[in-house]
């Protein structure tokens, strides 16, 4: 009896928490996710290594809470990098915050490919698709998508 008569309290504890988590939900707008620049930090002919800068958007009263961020990215068809990576930053309620995320590939691989796509002189298409894990008690994922285009000529030193 006395084992439940401490349960107890914490069960009512743990409900009141999960009933907290829903307070204000209907308002909730999901944040904006940017990614602002791709910086080259190595590349070596194994392993080439980016910054990728990612700016969070928080239109809402609460803090956001980012726990880890999965992500992938392609030219045209090739996957170059394929990872997941634990965050843990927080952006403030109306507030921005741009945090940098390390990206490593191994274009070797990719050589022939890269070089056909190089050669052809056409725009060569990136997406950057990926997966916020938010949240400390009730969690939210946010799906991030962003393509463009690059081209060849443009990555040519005059």
């Amino acid at each position: 009896m006395n084992a439940l008569a401490r349960l107890l309290p914490l069960g009512l504890t743990l409900a009141l928490l999960g009933g907290c988590a829903g307070w204000g939900g209907n308002d909730w707008r999901e944040p904006e996710v940017h990614l602002v620049r791709v910086e080259t930090v190595k590349a070596r002919l194994h392993q080439q290594e980016f910054i990728l800068h990612l700016r969070i958007d928080n239109p809402n009263d609460s803090r956001l809470f980012i726990r880890s961020l999965s992500y992938a990215i392609r030219l045209n068809d090739l996957l170059l990098v394929q990872d997941e990576t634990s965050v843990w930053r927080s952006v403030g309620g109306h507030a921005r915050r741009t945090f940098k995320i390390t990206a490593r590939t191994n274009l070797w691989q990719h050589l022939k490919p890269l070089a056909k796509l190089l050669k052809s002189g056409d725009p060569l298409h990136y997406t950057l698709q990926g997966e916020l894990n938010t949240g400390l008690i009730s969690r939210r994922d946010l799906h991030l998508s962003r393509s463009g285009e690059i081209i060849p000529g443009d990555l040519q030193p005059e």
